[in-house]
């Protein structure tokens, strides 16, 4: 198959952020190594899996790990780890007065080219752990490091499309495809009358939130 390659900046590289736990490995790596090659595809990168499985069966230790995997554009593969932070019970969330651009291509790929994500999680202000951030037509997409999920008053549980200029999340696929969420159009009405905000991420898994009317 032919790649669609989408224009990527000289130097970026594609990641892959996971948690490793002794005695119980990798949660849904099968999906992190699809969302991996997918990506490579589309963005015209090497993906060689047998140099990336040797990498991630390297890992080990008797420590939970963070996880950072990174390829490079001629297949190079970087793993770098950390401690495993510990999950939160709720995270506090405000709206980011940045708008998202939906037609970015970029947004679905999870790249090194995170400089705004980057610039406001370095400002998050005191008692908030994650900003949202909206597209150009007022919709939801996503936070700086989550996927979104909301509970509606019906009991439904609703995540953003990637229409709307959002990551392709790993565990946000894992409850697509196991019927639990489906995605929709939300715009901040839904996110304010939601009975429940849950935000996500293959490290940390599901992280209840409330939305801070500062």
């Amino acid at each position: 198959m032919e790649s669609t390659v989408c224009p990527v900046p000289a130097g970026t590289r594609l990641i892959e952020t996971f948690g490793y736990r002794p005695g119980q490995g990798i949660a849904r790596l099968e999906l992190h190594l699809a969302r991996l090659a997918r990506s490579a595809h589309e963005l015209g990168f090497v993906f060689d899996p047998v140099r990336i499985a040797g990498a991630i069966e390297a890992l080990g230790g008797e420590t939970p790990l963070r996880c950072r995997l990174t390829l490079g554009a001629v297949g190079d593969v970087e793993i770098t780890t950390a401690e495993l932070p510990e999950s939160a019970a709720q995270w506090t969330v405000r709206i980011a007065p940045e708008r998202m651009h939906s037609e970015d291509a970029l947004l679905r790929h999870k790249t090194t080219r995170r400089a705004v994500y980057d610039r406001w999680r370095a400002d998050l202000p005191d008692g908030v752990q994650e900003w949202l951030f909206l597209n150009e037509r007022d919709e939801l997409c996503e936070g700086t490091i989550t996927n979104v999920v909301l509970t509606m008053p019906d009991g439904e549980r609703l995540t953003p499309p990637l229409s709307s200029g959002c990551l392709p999340g790993v565990y946000r696929q894992s409850l697509l495809d196991a019927g639990v969420v489906r995605e929709a159009v939300l715009t901040l009405d839904d996110l304010r009358s939601a009975k429940a905000i849950t935000l996500s991420n293959a490290l940390r898994g599901e992280i209840s939130a409330v939305l801070s009317h500062v």
